[in-house]
């Protein structure tokens, strides 16, 4: 059985992967914007207008999951730790 200081590592470990991908994920977004929405309205068969909102969304939604299921339950280990 895991120990509290175990789960701790593994979600800050967690954290820091998610966190990372996400910014990677904006970083792409911001630098090539243009042929990532080429590559997706072509693949998805969206217009590439309505991309725009839904990276927005997207990147919303995904940094959501990271606070509620990677960062707090860390910081709540690390307090009863």
């Amino acid at each position: 059985m895991a120990s509290l200081d175990d789960l701790a590592t593994f979600f800050g470990w967690c954290t820091a992967f998610h966190v990372a991908l996400y910014a990677a994920s904006a970083f792409a977004l911001l630098l090539a914007r243009a042929p990532i929405q080429r590559l997706h309205s072509r693949l998805a068969g969206l217009p590439e207008a309505e991309l725009a909102g839904l990276y927005f969304r997207w990147l919303g939604q995904y940094k959501l999951l990271i606070l509620v299921f990677a960062l707090v339950p860390w910081l709540a280990l690390r307090a009863m730790a």
